[in-house]
């Protein structure tokens, strides 16, 4: 049984802009401190792309540029860095050298460069980048942390209460089972418990399983039953369902670029939701979904198979569809 490719691009994107203080105070906490937090941040992806079109080296997965305020009041440009790729990138501090210099020479403001590690080769570190020729020397170096140290510091990931320990433990456990299925289910599934037994509110729940679904991809089959098992659960705990098909949805739509296509992943997505809350049997109620016209409707009707109503419920709310 062979695994999906392993998508790590958009969930990187999202848990930074999610977390973005969170990240630096887990990675950076020297750094953390010196920032005027209560300033707030605004990241810059459209100004970046300006900066970094025709610099391209090598595959890049997740950049971020943030601006920020330091405490002493001073504006300051921070580039963070994201590389995921699982192998070696002979150019990457080329790279990451090209970018600090124009965007340096762009604002003319202080660039900061991080590089967050998540390949699977522990000797690759790369910090610095050196041009030399006839006594002329430039030397740029940047701060990096390297995941796969975190292996040894487990026991403090599963302590802490900082959305990116959770974040580091699935990426971990998404190299270590890149051709273990079985395995790989049951840390998803642990993994996923553990954002409940560690009181996260509900908003970090759906942000950090969402991430710990787009990364630790599995095979359609043990993907159900992992999803079965999430909802056990969740009734279990007499918790709000939580489930991944808004995420489906909307990136159906996105790629037909339409709402028709918007409108057929949810149908997708609630036969799904059906299957799996209420058994095989519920999917008979399909023709009903399947007639409703309104995305908002059926956005709706997605939503109620995240609450606890009863099957009877459910029939009710579909004879009886939000207007548009």
């Amino acid at each position: 049984m062979s695994l999906p490719q392993a998508d790590f691009d958009t969930p990187w994107k999202d848990i930074l802009e999610a977390y973005f203080e969170e990240c630096i105070q887990f990675f950076f906490p020297d750094v953390h401190p010196q920032i005027d937090w209560l300033r707030g941040y605004e990241f810059l992806d459209k100004e970046l792309q300006k900066v970094v079109r025709d610099a391209e080296v090598g595959r890049r997965y997740a950049d971020k540029l943030v601006k920020i305020w330091t405490l002493d009041g001073e504006d300051i440009w921070l580039l963070i860095h994201i590389e995921v790729q699982s192998q070696r990138e002979t150019d990457f501090a080329q790279r990451m050298f090209t970018y600090y210099y124009r965007l340096k020479d762009r604002f003319n403001r202080a660039v900061v460069s991080f590089a967050i590690l998540s390949d699977d080769s522990p000797s690759w570190r790369p910090t610095r980048h050196v041009e030399e020729l006839w006594g002329c020397k430039s030397t740029f170096e940047f701060r990096t942390v390297k995941l796969l140290d975190y292996q040894q510091q487990w026991s403090q990931l599963e302590m802490s209460r900082n959305p990116f320990a959770m974040v580091v433990m699935a990426h971990l456990k998404t190299l270590e089972t890149a051709s273990l299925p079985e395995q790989r289910q049951r840390w998803k599934i642990t993994l996923t418990r553990g954002l409940y037994e560690r009181g996260y509110s509900r908003q970090d729940v759906i942000n950090l399983t969402r991430f710990i679904d787009w990364i630790l991809a599995l095979p359609e089959d043990l993907e159900q039953s992992f999803w079965q098992s999430i909802m056990a659960y969740q009734q279990e705990k007499k918790m709000p369902y939580m489930m991944w098909i808004e995420r489906q949805a909307q990136q159906k739509g996105r790629e037909e670029g339409r709402e028709e296509g918007l409108r057929r992943g949810l149908i997708r997505a609630i036969a799904l939701g059906l299957k799996l809350k209420f058994g095989e049997s519920a999917l008979q109620l399909m023709p009903d979904v399947e007639k409703v016209e309104s995305v908002a409707a059926l956005e709706a009707i997605q939503e109620s198979l995240e609450t606890e109503l009863s099957l009877a419920d459910f029939c009710q709310l579909l004879s009886h569809p939000i207007s548009t």
